[in-house]
């Protein structure tokens, strides 16, 4: 390929996206594969204003303030596209935690295929391989309610509204052809699974 390889992982809270992460990460170089990892949210530039717009959707859901909220996100993940993806060397694998299939578990009121829709008509970059992450919603909720930060969610506050956001996910990893990666067992058959995808992309 003449530019980077571009994998993004996304899924609910608390299904171990950031371990799984790690340890591709470790899979890959370990290889002498030249890794790349970026966050959605550490590389958008206008978070702040955006998290206020969500912040202000939980206190009153409406649906056009969820729209402005997908806007806002995907023109971010437009400009990330633009001029973060663009300076990365052609020879890495990208990796990024969370990119528009994260919508799937998050927005509530707009079909996620709108979502998608937009993120498209806004330029944002089609990862070469959408790794969807799931467990069983009680399982990501203990693990997410045993880490240190705890659920560390503005969105969700209760294991109903987790248990949603996960099925919900899981319908758009299903419609949309993604790979599901079930991270409910050993780390290194999640790690196994997500680097031989990731191979046979290249």
């Amino acid at each position: 390929m003449n530019r980077p390889l571009f994998v993004s992982l996304d899924g609910p809270k608390g299904v171990g996206k950031t371990t799984l992460l790690e340890a591709v990460t470790t899979s890959l170089r370990a290889d002498n594969t030249k890794v790349i990892r970026l966050c959605e949210s550490k590389s958008d530039p206008h978070r702040g204003e955006t998290m206020a717009l969500v912040n202000r959707l939980v206190r009153h859901p409406d649906r056009d303030l969820e729209w402005e909220v997908c806007k806002r996100l995907a023109a971010s993940r437009g400009w990330i596209s633009r001029y973060v993806l663009t300076k990365q060397p052609a020879d890495s694998i990208i990796l990024i935690d969370r990119w528009y299939p994260s919508d799937a578990a998050f927005r509530r009121l707009i079909p996620f295929a709108e979502i998608l829709q937009l993120n498209i008509d806004l330029d944002v970059r089609v990862p070469d391989l959408h790794v969807g992450v799931v467990t069983a919603a009680e399982i990501s909720w203990a693990r997410a309610a045993a880490r240190r930060r705890g659920l560390s969610s503005t969105v969700i506050h209760t294991l109903e509204e987790h248990a949603v956001c996960t099925e919900a996910f899981e319908r758009a990893v299903s419609d949309n052809g993604w790979v599901l990666c079930r991270n409910e067992g050993l780390i290194e058959d999640a790690t196994l699974q997500v680097v031989s995808a990731i191979y046979k992309v290249l």
